[in-house]
């Protein structure tokens, strides 16, 4: 009797905790995780098993594994918070797969995603036909995000947390230099002091960062 009691005390103490830790991680839907949080929550899980199958083993072994496991997920998360490039490596940028009704091929490869997962994924949003598509972005949790030809455009970030997105820049057939001179009209010479800037309606939206 005492050896299912300690059964019971332990599954019930591992649940609390894991629960803890998931509630400090932060808020987020299983289809928004980015990598690195499938990652820790998949060992998470396997460490927890691995405690419930071997009851012999100090229930310290347990708990420091995944204190560790959390240790690096809040820095990875603070990480992608501060600095723009390294989101991008563990997250990834959204990936364009249909413009103006024509899908891109190329971007199909590169992202190995084929013509049936295309298909579902636009029967699931509603869609009858690429041809009435403007934008179709794969985002990088794996959804797929639709603009139809008669919604509001696409909004392309050009500045994020200082950061000049060049890659986007060149989707609008602009460039830096015509950013910084965009920038100047508003008497800010330093990108660097942007938080966030976007192109929307032939101007530029433009929040700075808190001092």
């Amino acid at each position: 009797m005492e050896e299912y009691l300690a059964i019971v005390l332990r599954t019930c103490f591992l649940y609390v905790f894991i629960l803890i830790i998931f509630r400090l991680m932060g808020k987020r839907e299983v289809g928004e995780l980015s990598v690195i949080d499938l990652v820790v929550s998949i060992l998470m899980a396997e460490v927890a098993a691995f405690a419930l199958d071997d009851f012999e083993s100090p229930l310290f072994n347990v708990i420091l594994p995944i204190i560790v496991l959390f240790l690096i997920q809040i820095t990875t998360a603070y990480l992608s918070l501060k600095n723009k490039k390294f989101r991008d490596l563990v997250d990834g940028d959204p990936v364009l797969l249909i413009k103006d009704g024509v899908i891109l091929e190329s971007e199909m490869r590169k992202q190995r995603y084929n013509l049936d997962d295309l298909c579902q994924q636009l029967r699931e949003n509603g869609n009858a036909s690429v041809t009435d598509i403007a934008y179709a972005y794969l985002e990088p949790s794996g959804n797929l995000s639709v603009y139809q030809k008669d919604e509001k455009a696409f909004v392309y970030p050009l500045i994020i947390d200082g950061d000049i997105q060049e890659r986007h820049l060149k989707v609008l057939h602009k460039d830096a230099d015509w950013l910084m001179a965009e920038l100047a009209k508003n008497n800010i010479t330093d990108s660097n002091t942007v938080f966030f800037c976007v192109w929307e309606e032939d101007r530029l939206h433009i929040q700075l960062k808190e001092s």
